[in-house]
């Protein structure tokens, strides 16, 4: 199965969300990274099939969506980041609703509840409202419903949107656990949910896709623009307003520093590896697009 785009550009009124963006994937877990603002939403909502590209061609299995439009929503599995509800549903009402809604036959539906409701441990809660769900809870339950249908193409919106350090590593485990089943594209702006799972990277800003590769190969970009130097305290504030800083600690009266610069900010200062935040920082400093 493989999705890919050619030359898609979306304007609204005079605005260009998304200009002459152009990629391929196939199975795997697919990262599109970028800050918020850069077009990600916009382009997920075209590939669900929710917006008509103003330019170019959305192909599944190089076929046009919009001419196997009902076949491709049949393939399709989307979890938009922020997903509507009726919130006195329990679990197992939204899930054989959302079924109902894809056309899936009640006793395959039934069974298919089952099956993710074990899958996403979400046994516990299919009989509690969705109301009184906590966000990682809710955030299973999306992609339970997105899973419904078995589909080959997986979309995900800032899934993690809104969840604690520890939700965010499961919902990653979750993600990672489902490689092997279908093509994902996980839209997000936060570097630590695709580092370890991610196959590649899409980095998209001002609406184009400047960057698609490994993100090994991205950080072989980023060798000799990392830097880790220390002031005394004293001095510490006046140096950081010069350059990009990633982090700071301070231990016993300096103040060790990691630094964003093509060239050697300081003569003491000594090269370290990079890593995906780095990457992230040194392209978006300037903020949401």
């Amino acid at each position: 199965m493989e999705l890919t785009c050619e030359q898609v550009s979306k304007t609204f009124r005079r605005k260009k969300a998304v200009d002459h963006v152009s990629f391929s994937i196939r199975q795997g877990v697919h990262a599109l990274l970028g800050a918020n603002g850069s077009g990600k939403t916009t382009l997920i909502r075209m590939l669900a099939g929710l917006l008509p590209p103003s330019e170019g061609s959305i192909c599944f299995d190089q076929i046009s969506i919009a001419k196997q439009y009902d076949t491709y929503c049949a393939s399709l599995g989307y979890m938009p980041q922020h997903f509507g509800f009726y919130p006195n549903y329990t679990v197992e009402e939204f899930l054989s609703y959302m079924g109902l809604l894809k056309r899936m036959p009640k006793t395959l539906l039934q069974q298919r509840i089952d099956e993710l409701c074990i899958q996403l441990n979400l046994s516990a809660q299919r009989k509690q409202k969705m109301k009184h769900l906590s966000g990682g809870t809710l955030r299973r339950v999306g992609i339970a419903q997105a899973l419904l249908t078995k589909p080959s193409l997986l979309l995900l919106d800032e899934p993690t949107a809104g969840l604690d350090p520890k939700e965010r590593i499961v919902f990653r485990n979750l993600i990672a656990s489902l490689a092997g089943e279908c093509t994902i594209l996980l839209s997000t702006h936060i570097v630590s949910d695709i580092e370890s799972i991610a196959d590649d990277v899409l980095v998209m800003k001002e609406g184009c896709i400047f960057a698609h590769d490994t993100c090994e190969t991205l950080l072989k970009s980023m060798q000799g623009k990392v830097w880790e130097v220390s002031f005394p305290v004293q001095e510490a504030n006046r140096k950081s307003q010069n350059h990009i800083i990633v982090k700071t600690h301070q231990q016993d009266h300096q103040i060790y520093m990691r630094i964003l610069a093509d060239h050697q900010p300081y003569p003491h200062a000594h090269p370290v590896l990079p890593d995906l935040d780095d990457y992230y920082l040194y392209h978006f400093n300037e903020g949401s697009d």
